[in-house]
């Protein structure tokens, strides 16, 4: 016998199965023995209800080796023909600053960070976010921004409920602008239907019109520029909104607001839009994002996260998320929205871009953007073509009558995509990408030669309206002015960096989020410029592979789920809740149910679900969950009778929310579906389900679906997201539709849940990758290891701090919650305290007071490694060890290093005198020279709120 390797042999190294999960397989014996179980296969058999076990594998395509993968997804994204994107619409060619797109889009230290609900190992990303807010605040001209928002249509639709809940005088529909962006008007259509508010959608070029003035309004939104670009001075409209004690919405540019007056100036109450060319990629939609500013006054008001100024236990500064008594995870069906994340890592980038190219740079790049556009109008104009409007700032509307399809058609030979507006209408959008090359072949697409383009230069002036042209200042903070350089820039970027937590430094052990690994070979071909420079609005045939991308995913989604159909177009896990829930109250509708409206949703439930209903305009029934964590089936069928004929679904997690695996699911299901209501189930805990489960097979009539949970999407520090939604067959006709999706028959429907059609395409490569490398066998292990490490950490731990719920077989799902309720009567430790300690310990805290308030939710996930577990779980261990000397008397809460906790560099200097020695303080187990040092103390949480600042602090501010 040969030697030699055989072809086979060389293929590649480990498989990625074996790079994804991180328990080898000796350590998996380790593990099953504590448990005492001889198989992963055994464990499972006993933790998951064999009622709703699949019979068969999933039928996924074979895995590929990470070579093989990255080789199809370049070979996919070279399907796609991005052009020079020219459609405008609110999306724009943009130059992404390479020490930003290496130093932030794609460093992990970046995108695999967790929602800053630990602030104090937090403080770079938050700073970030609050540059953000300051870039925002500053150019719309009102003093209170929040961190992001999904897309710039639902960021309009969530002003549109923001404007009718602060202001309950006002009565009447909601006006919206007839030239704001198409997608902007459906969104908010879609939106307002399921909550029945009335839109009209209105020229208001000459004003409100007589029928509003006449019955009142509640609000309106003007799109300042225009979707035809035309640059309308909005304070006639402003001014008559207030009038009628309405509040005025304006739907910005951020580039355009560097040369044109801020909306906050002019008299808005809400300034909203995208972020989008502030160096973030087209990415055929997304993920981008998208801005709210408000008056003063509106601030409780603002949906989704906000970033404040408060100080820490040392009187320092320290930056935390305000406010968040107003959100969902608290509020929950009274919440300001339902949005639980947002678009972190891409405002990151757009903060940064404002950064580095600072006030000077971006006004620079926003006048040489009009320039190109003014300089093309008038050369138009000259070839015997006047463009629609005379005022603008990149758009011009072009009537060619009966030529336009010729245009844009041969528009594309010369690599431009312009926008077909109708038959006899061409739209046209410079940007940064914009060249004098550009023009000239723009000039011949339209049949135009001849044209000397430096005296039409010469000979041409702004088109900007005099009266609006832009006199107040912005970015006048030092951070601004200071970061120009390269170097100055990548070393502010790893200054920002270095102050926090995120998976490149340790083990995320949060219950209900999977802070599982995000593979390089999944995260690489996102910056493909097949993926990241497609317009979304692109003809379907430039975009071939994306078509192929989608496909591929919603099929396999499906599989796994047992569904039927899927959508992508839901941009986060709350838009995939409400795309479900409007598709149940479309089914509801189309069989002339219109009365059924009542949800149905457990006392455990995740708030976005409360939150959610309301907003597909549904009533929220509670139903109770028993002692031992599962829903009360007694109490579910009394309110199913009560509600006999107005339910209209329930939603439930499964695994549950307590991280069990319950019995009753499938009764549960029947339940429901016998009083005529549909199934929810809630996708959140699908990585405890995958190749074992289906919850299209058990009961479930939908599912929204977490990518960046369970399908390997980066958190990327609170957003971007996917939330796809899968139905079964009888829900598919109710699926988001687009007037402006590639596929006809997806045109027609319900309305889009998002601006783009297929949402954050983006970065579905990263899920395509995820599937296509695990393969069915290694989708299925994942999940066993997930459940084998959250039971493993369950046994070591349960002696020290009570598992609070236990499911099928006495097992818990993929994660456990640790009870410290008892604990913290006794001695007065908090879930806070043991948080934060943890912080001194070298590891991020697990999920606090969720699903029940004293509580830990801890999730493993199947990435981390035996070694890493063990010193979690030693670590806890070890706080359980200070805990008991604070209930033995040694320290009194209150001088213990748990309520000191975390402790900075500080704590090596200076005076010492604390009931516990520096030593204890720092370095609880041992000496590390690879430490992470906080950079703040315990933040002072109530200060924040109280003393609201949501801006760029003064230098003067950090001073000793």
């Amino acid at each position: 016998m040969s030697d030699h390797p055989t072809l086979t042999d060389l293929d590649g190294a480990l498989p990625f199965v074996e790079r994804h999960i991180g328990v080898r397989e000796a350590d998996v014996a380790t593990m099953l023995d504590r448990l005492g179980f001889d198989s992963l296969d055994a464990l499972m058999d006993a933790a998951v209800p064999g009622a709703i076990r699949v019979t068969e594998s999933l039928d996924l395509p074979s895995p590929l080796s990470e070579e093989a993968a990255a080789r199809e997804l370049r070979a996919i994204a070279h399907q796609n023909r991005p052009g020079e994107p020219m459609i405008g619409l609110g999306y724009h060619g943009t130059i992404t600053p390479p020490v930003i797109r290496r130093n932030v889009l794609e460093d992990p230290s970046w995108y695999t960070a967790y929602t800053p609900y630990q602030p104090e190992i937090s403080q770079g990303r938050l700073e970030a976010l609050l540059n953000f807010q300051t870039v925002v605040g500053d150019l719309t001209g009102l003093p209170t921004a929040n961190a992001s928002l999904l897309d710039e249509g639902t960021a309009a639709a969530e002003a549109m409920t923001l404007v009718r809940r602060a202001n309950r005088k006002a009565a009447g529909p909601f006006v919206v602008d007839a030239d704001a962006l198409p997608q902007t008007i459906d969104v908010v259509r879609t939106r307002a239907e399921a909550m029945g508010i009335e839109v009209v959608v209105a020229d208001l070029s000459d004003g409100l019109p007589e029928s509003v003035l006449e019955s009142g309004l509640s609000g309106v939104l003007v799109q300042y520029p225009g979707a035809s670009g035309r640059v309308l001075d909005p304070r006639k409209v402003i001014e008559q909104t207030h009038e009628r004690d309405a509040l005025a919405v304006v739907a910005a540019d951020l580039l355009a607001l560097t040369v044109l007056e801020a909306p906050g100036v002019l008299g808005a109450d809400v300034v909203v839009g995208s972020s989008q060319r502030f160096g973030v990629p087209l990415f055929y939609g997304g993920p981008h994002a998208g801005y709210m500013s408000v008056a003063a006054g509106l601030e409780r008001h603002l949906p989704g996260r906000l970033v404040g100024v408060s100080v820490d236990a040392e009187g320092r500064p320290a930056y935390r998320l305000a406010l968040q008594t107003r959100e969902q995870h608290i509020r929950r069906d009274k919440a300001t929205s339902n949005i639980c994340t947002a678009q972190v890592l891409l405002a990151v980038v757009a903060s940064m871009y404002a950064v580095y190219h600072g006030p000077q740079g971006l006004r620079s790049i926003a006048t040489r953007t009009h320039r190109y556009a003014a300089v093309l109008a008038a050369a138009l104009a000259e070839g015997g073509i006047e463009v629609q409007h005379a005022d603008f700032f990149d758009t011009l509307t072009v009537p060619v009558t009966g030529r336009a399809a010729d245009v844009v058609t041969t528009a594309r030979t010369y690599g431009l995509q312009l926008r077909l507006v109708d038959a006899d209408t061409v739209g046209i959008t410079t940007s940064e990408l914009t060249t004098r090359s550009t023009i000239s072949s723009v000039l011949k697409a339209f049949a135009i030669s001849g044209v000397d383009l430096d005296a039409v230069d010469t000979a041409t002036a702004d088109a900007l309206p005099d009266a609006l042209v832009r006199t107040t200042p912005y970015l006048t903070h030092e951070v601004f002015s200071t970061h120009h350089s390269e170097a100055a820039m990548l070393r502010y970027l790893r200054k920002l960096s270095a102050r926090d937590y995120a998976l490149d430094r340790g083990m995320i052990p949060l219950g209900s989020c999977t802070m599982k690994l995000n593979a390089t070979t999944e995260m690489e071909p996102v910056s493909l410029p097949g993926f990241a420079d497609l317009h979304p609005f692109a003809p379907a045939e430039d975009a071939a592979g994306y078509r192929q991308l989608v496909n591929d995913l919603e099929g396999w989604l499906a599989e796994v789920t047992g569904y039927d159909r899927v959508s992508i177009q839901p941009n986060a896990g709350s838009q995939g809740e409400l795309a479900g829930l409007l598709a149940i109250r479309g089914y509801h509708r189309a069989n002339g149910d219109t009365h059924r409206d009542v949800c149905l949703i457990p006392s455990s439930a995740h708030g976005t679900n409360a939150a959610s209903a309301v907003m597909a305009g549904m009533k929220v029934v509670v139903v109770k969950s028993g002692a031992d964590g599962t829903v009360d089936l007694d109490d579910l069928r009394a309110q199913c009778d009560k509600h006999a004929d107005d339910l209209a679904a329930i939603m439930v997690t499964y695994p549950s929310t307590h991280g069990a695996y319950e019995d009753t699911i499938g009764e549960l299901c029947a339940i429901v579906h016998d009083h005529g209501g549909q199934v929810y189930v809630d996708g959140a805990n699908l990585n405890a389900l995958l190749g074992f489960a289906k919850p299209g097979e058990f009961g479930g009539d939908v599912s929204h679906l977490n990518l960046h949970k369970t399908f390997c999407i980066p958190h990327g520090g609170g957003g971007p997201g996917v939330g796809p939604v899968a139905v079964r067959a009888h829900l598919a006709p109710y699926l988001p539709s687009h007037a402006m999706h590639p596929e006809q028959d997806k045109r027609e429907g319900i309305g889009p849940i998002s601006a783009a059609p297929y949402g954050s395409a983006g970065i579905l490569p990263i899920s395509w990758a995820y599937i296509r490398l695990m393969g069915a066998a290694g989708l299925t292990r994942a999940t066993a290891v997930a459940v084998l490490s959250a039971n493993y950490i369950a046994s070591r731990l349960g002696e020290a701090y009570p598992v609070l719920y236990r499911g099928h077989g006495g097992l818990v799902a993929h994660e456990c919650i640790l009870d410290l309720r008892g604990l913290t009567k006794d001695t007065g430790v908090t879930v806070d305290d043991v948080a934060k300690r943890l912080v001194d310990y070298g590891f991020h805290a697990p999920t606090m007071s969720f699903p029940v308030a004293g509580t830990l939710m801890v999730e493993p996930t199947e990435s981390e490694d035996l070694p890493e577990i063990d010193r979690f779980i030693d670590a806890m261990i070890a706080i359980r060890g200070e805990i008991d000397r604070v209930a033995a008397g040694e320290w009194t809460a209150e001088e213990s290093p748990l309520r000191g906790a975390p402790h900075t560099s500080r704590a090596l200097v200076g005076k010492w005198k604390r009931a516990y020695s520096r030593e204890e303080a720092v370095f609880p187990t041992g000496i590390d020279p690879d430490k992470y040092w906080p950079p703040v103390a315990r933040i002072d949480q109530a200060y924040g709120d109280r003393n609201l600042v949501c801006a760029c602090p003064p230098l003067e501010a950090f001073a000793e």
